[in-house]
């Protein structure tokens, strides 16, 4: 396939694959710069990536035939936005103690967060109803960052990269995701069919959603895991 020069949604999904393809080989890298515990958080990380860039091939294909079906951004989503949740949840784990209940309620809450915005941008579900179903469960997500038991153990933990790291996750899962529901609301009650602004911005808001945060979770990690070892050898 050969896009055009002024082609600037074809661009973005070239930049938003490599990006999170680079950001992929670069977590899995670090899952051996860090300490035994904060392995896992990496690599759920990394995963979440390897979704996002398999799901943005698709859809690069797709847009090469001319449009990119809602389909497309949901297959990706559905995986990946979970999996980043529970990279959430293992990260305050590695600090503190979080039930296992929790962990249930993260997983099945962030995939119908996602599921049910399909179901209403695709005409399966009342769009209104989907709508507001989809961001009861984000805001719910967001409780439990910020006043449930993820946030006092951080908090309690007294680990300064932690409570830093956790800071910036947070505000990423706070005003980075808010592009979904927003877009979400524009296609649902706005009429607005998309001619490739909407995937733009999506692909865009990717730098920060998926690849910053791995960033980030990596960045924590390594910073805590020296801490450990300088603590272990003083």
């Amino acid at each position: 396939m050969v896009f055009e020069t002024t082609d600037l949604t074809a661009a973005s999904f070239s930049a938003a694959l490599f990006g999170l393809l680079a950001t992929s080989v670069l977590l899995l890298m670090g899952t051996a710069w860090v300490e035994r515990q904060w392995k896992l958080v990496v690599t759920i990380s990394a995963c979440a990536c390897i979704v996002g860039a398999l799901a943005m091939f698709e859809a690069r294909v797709a847009w090469a035939s001319g449009t990119v079906p809602v389909v497309y951004h949901y297959v990706g989503w559905v995986v990946s936005m979970p999996l980043q949740v529970l990279a959430l949840f293992f990260f305050v784990g590695c600090v503190g103690r979080v039930r296992p209940g929790l962990f249930w309620r993260l997983v099945v809450v962030s995939v119908l967060m996602v599921f049910v915005r399909y179901l209403g941008e695709a005409g399966f579900m009342n769009a209104t109803l989907a709508f507001l179903i989809g961001l009861v469960f984000w805001l719910y997500i967001l409780g439990e960052l910020f006043f449930g038991s993820m946030d006092t153990a951080v908090r309690e933990s007294g680990n300064r990269p932690v409570m830093r790291g956790y800071f910036w996750l947070r505000l990423i899962v706070t005003v980075g995701w808010a592009i979904y529901p927003l877009g979400n609301f524009i296609t649902s009650f706005g009429g607005y069919v998309d001619g490739g602004a909407l995937s733009t911005a999506y692909n865009v808001a990717d730098f920060l959603n998926r690849m910053a945060f791995g960033v980030a979770i990596l960045a924590t990690a390594m910073l805590a895991s020296t801490n450990t070892r300088e603590a272990d050898h003083a």
